[in-house]
Formats: structure tokens, sequence, C-alpha cells
């Protein structure tokens, strides 16, 4: 079992998702600020709900944007899904922001989000989950 002591501020990483920080950008923006000055990680979770926003990218000292897997399961066969994802995995770029998708259930999905840039990933494709 893993004791909450043994638990360093920079092992963590937190989600926020979308819907969150759209409640208060300014507080959560200050929340993060404080966490990551003592060395706690962010992403952001893109839900596709409709609320991202760029002021998100520019106001949330994130690290990450983390793409949901409704967005990665279908991209082999749903053009709209790709183009989603080339255009999160190109805002990610300018923002250097690191990218993760999730539900990555195939090899063939992992290398064509390779091909896209997108070089963090977690899903059924790479490993089952595992207990700590």
């Amino acid at each position: 079992m893993l004791r909450i002591q043994s638990v360093r501020a920079n092992d963590l990483e937190l989600e926020i998702l979308e819907t969150s920080a759209l409640q208060d950008i300014a507080l959560v923006a200050k929340i993060v600020q404080e966490c990551k000055e003592i060395g706690v990680g962010f992403a952001l979770m893109i839900l596709g709900t409709g609320y991202s926003s760029l002021t998100y990218l520019k106001q949330l000292p994130v690290a990450q944007l983390k793409i949901d897997q409704s967005f990665v399961r279908d991209m082999l066969d749903d053009p709209d899904d790709l183009a989603i994802l080339e255009g999160v995995i190109g805002l990610a770029a300018a923002f250097r922001r690191q990218v993760i998708a999730e539900g990555v259930e195939t090899i063939e999905h992992g290398e064509v989000l390779l091909q896209l840039g997108c070089d963090l990933a977690q899903g059924y494709g790479i490993a089952r989950p595992m207990a700590c």
C-alpha cells in the first residue's frame, strides 16, 4: 500500500475538467498556479462539450491537454474526429503543451497518433489497468 507521506508533490498530476474551469477561471488559475509552485502538475481534459476555449490555454498554467476517448475511439473511421485530433494536437504544440490521448485501444490508433505528433497516450492498446 502506498503511504501518503511518501508521495512528493512532483509525483502528482491532477486533471481539470473543462466544465469545472468554466465556473470560475480566475480562482481555478490561482489554485493551479499555487499548486504548480510546489510541483504539482495539471492537465486540462478536453471533453468536447463545447466549453473548451483558447482562454483556458492562455490563463491556466497546465502542462498537458488530455483528449477524451470519444474523439480517439472513432478517429480511424471518422474524418471529423481525426480533424479534431489534428486541431487539438496543433493547439497544444502552439501553446507549448504536451497532449495525451485517452482510449488508445489498438496499435493502429497509437501509430496514427504518433504520426499526428501525439506521443503520450493511455488505453487498452498500451496496457490494461494495473494494481498499485
